[in-house]
């Protein structure tokens, strides 16, 4: 769900091979919906959720687990995008995942490496509708991925309103441009790459455009975008813009993306830029299958998730003992709470209880809303915004009182979740492992019983005494946890 068009891909994996088997797109213009207060406007919603009741038709039987939807930089600028996230959940049958500008380009830079393989050192390069993203890589490997605020949407729209050309206009918008794209200038120099290609719309719009009037064979030059800026400057209006090879939803964000290409090919030494094979939309669907073990290596099964909770445990010098034994005695438990729960919210509880600890290197003074805000704002290659803000919301519920997360606890899906949690942080309290035959916790309803063997509850006063409080929060909370020595 990018921020000018949003994009269904189906695909399929087999054998190391990629097959589309169809593709949808439709120009909704979204980002141009963001008004000056930051929030969408009805209309562009509108336009949104129409499209999106079209994708589910098309996705009508398909499992959820298969699915995955992500949205790109307006939903991440919207300051409304939770409220039109719920209408659009609804409108397409599946859950939608908010992603990171960092992300996005590790994702699109799967999509690329996968659909044009090479072991030469690559800038890739991608201009959204809000955003462009940067990535250095070799072979599968982005070495940088970085995002920047500036799109082709945004930029035809502050510097070429009402579809007028002017050269102070196209000079304007390339300062702009530039402004935004100066930090990275070192690291994304030509010294550190050998060749460079340009993804999804932009590009290959522009490309399509210079082939089809025999100025390039389609690669983009310095001197290509000089004669595309000419033409926009000799026809002076977006509705003169009629000239072959570029189609019609193009033109109202034509202007914007040429000044950003022209930016970038003279500012970081680019002479030819190649269009691209792959996009975000093919390498979320690498990173789906990588998930589900299916693609290169079929009983492979890897999750890059699971490499960005390691790495932030050793960034953030966690004790990885610890981490390991709340992790454990989380999942256990919540496996008798629900024992029919979906994996990945086994793996949500996971993974926040292997992190509970990560706000410790910032203070030991309420280290679970340090956490809590940790989790929710560090770049995790593989999270979208969405999970890590709800890994957020479980990491602050893991001690204290419940009142924080109270609008989340009304799900009783996070509500065992955190119960899970908050047991196994307070049951681990003294950093040993608490005798698993001593305890066992059920439910009935929404009553969840943690029924204690009487020689434990004699030898753990202090553990009593804490599940005791922990019994009174819940009732306050409007639960109920209740507590019994078994007989």
């Amino acid at each position: 769900m990018g921020s000018n068009s949003f994009r269904l891909e189906i695909g399929q994996l087999q054998h190391g091979r990629y097959r589309r088997v169809d593709y949808l797109k439709e120009t909704v213009r979204l980002g141009a919906g963001l008004d000056a207060n930051g929030l969408l406007t009805e209309e562009a919603m509108l336009r949104g959720l129409a499209c999106l009741a079209r994708f589910a038709q098309r996705l009508e039987g398909f499992p959820p687990l298969v699915v995955r939807a992500v949205a790109t930089q307006t939903l991440r600028e919207a300051r409304n995008r939770d409220a039109f996230l719920v209408r659009a959940n609804t409108a397409l049958g599946f859950p939608i995942e908010v992603i990171s500008g960092r992300e996005e380009a590790r994702l699109i830079y799967a999509g690329v490496a996968r659909l044009q393989p090479s072991t030469a050192t690559r800038l890739v390069i991608d201009i959204g509708g809000r955003s462009t993203e940067m990535i250095l890589g070799q072979a599968r490997v982005p070495l940088r991925a970085e995002s920047f605020q500036v799109g082709c949407v945004s930029l035809s729209m502050k510097y070429f309103p009402g579809g007028r050309y002017t050269e102070a206009a196209f000079r304007a918008a390339q300062v702009a441009a530039g402004a935004e794209l100066e930090e990275a200038l070192e690291p994304f120099a030509a010294r550190h790459w050998q060749e460079a290609l340009g993804s999804s719309g932009t590009a290959g719009a522009v490309s399509e455009l210079l082939a089809a009037n025999g100025i390039t064979d389609g690669t983009i030059t310095p001197a290509g975008l000089r004669w595309c800026i000419e033409q926009c400057l000799r026809l002076g209006r977006i509705d003169k813009l009629n000239l072959p090879g570029l189609k019609a939803e193009r033109r109202p964000v034509f202007a914007g993306g040429v000044a950003i290409l022209y930016t970038l090919a003279t500012h970081f030494g680019i002479d030819a830029l190649l269009p691209a094979r792959g996009a975000l939309r093919q390498g979320v669907i690498f990173d789906l299958g990588e998930r589900l073990g299916v693609g290169d290596g079929e009983d492979a099964r890897h999750d890059v998730r699971d490499d960005s909770v390691h790495e932030l445990q050793q960034r953030f010098n966690l004790d990885m003992t610890q981490a390991k034994r709340v992790q454990i005695l989380a999942l256990k438990l919540y496996a008798a709470l629900q024992p029919a729960a979906a994996g990945e919210a086994r793996r949500e509880l996971g993974w926040a209880a292997s992190l509970h600890e990560l706000g410790m290197t910032v203070s030991h003074h309420d280290h679970h809303r340090h956490s809590a805000y940790l989790l929710a704002h560090v770049d995790a290659a593989g999270f979208s915004q969405s999970q890590q803000r709800r890994l957020a919301a479980l990491v602050l519920g893991q001690r204290g009182g419940l009142r924080k997360i109270e609008e989340p606890l009304r799900d009783e899906g996070f509500a065992w979740q955190v119960l899970s949690l908050r047991l196994a942080v307070l049951l681990c309290h003294a950093r040993q492992t608490p005798a698993a035959e001593a305890l066992s916790l059920s439910a009935q309803g929404r009553i969840a019983t943690l029924a204690c063997s009487p020689g434990w509850a004699a030898s753990h006063p202090r553990s009593m005494y804490l599940l005791a409080e922990e019994s009174a929060m819940w009732e306050r909370a409007g639960a109920a946890l209740r507590l019994i020595t078994r007989p």
